[in-house]
């Protein structure tokens, strides 16, 4: 069993030691990932269980969080042969661009990056005017961004009582997903009300903008 010592680390940091961890077991195996916080923990879990992992979670005590990782041997194997015989295909030879750019696991189409709760430099009150006329110009698209990201400031768009809210929740609807920076939500005190999408991390953060073929920043 591979023991991940992440207290005291800031996000990222717990899911990159979690993701080196996986990558060096050998076959099957428990990876033990010890955190300080609720989100480090929940970030480990999803980051695992996205890789095809087991991973279960629990307290041990105040402030400190067990995340208890086991990967299969089956599951591996028939992962691998998967990939081998991906690449061994006629068709993925003969299309090899194509055919790294679809199974690439983070790459999506176009992503929405809002680091802030305003639009542009100036006026703050105009900036937040015009934030929320972008935000309602994105549900007008005819192709939709697959993914919208928010952080720092931008965080605040997405908790209860934010005037861009029911936009949100349009587009949610209809199948964009809505991330908000864990770490950025906990600096505001603004957890508890997040109210669309779902937590992320920065190394989620940065995959999805490394996958992405276009970023669109307001």
């Amino acid at each position: 069993m591979i023991t991940v010592n992440a207290m005291g680390d800031i996000c990222p940091i717990p899911v990159v030691k979690t993701k080196k961890a996986l990558g060096e077991l050998n076959g099957s195996g428990q990876i033990e990932v010890l955190v300080d916080n609720e989100t480090a923990m929940r970030n480990v879990m999803k980051m695992a269980k996205s890789s095809g992992a087991q991973a279960e979670a629990k307290q041990l005590a105040e402030g400190q969080y067990q995340v208890m990782i086991t990967v299969e041997a089956s599951a591996e194997s028939s992962e691998a042969g998967q990939v081998q015989d991906a690449k061994d295909s006629p068709a993925a030879q003969q299309t090899s661009d194509t055919a790294g750019v679809q199974a690439c696991p983070t790459c999506v189409g176009t992503v929405v990056a809002a680091g802030s709760d305003r639009m542009g430099d100036g006026s703050d009150e105009l900036g937040h005017i015009l934030m929320k006329s972008f935000i309602f110009a994105v549900t007008q698209l005819d192709t939709l961004p697959d993914k919208m990201l928010f952080y720092n400031s931008g965080a605040k768009l997405t908790i209860e009582g934010s005037e861009c809210l029911e936009d949100l929740k349009n587009l949610e609807e209809q199948g964009v997903e809505i991330l908000t920076c864990g770490t950025c939500l906990d600096y505001y005190g603004i957890k508890d009300k997040l109210a669309i999408g779902t937590v992320t991390n920065m190394y989620s953060i940065v995959e999805i903008l490394q996958g992405a073929m276009s970023v669109i920043r307001p």
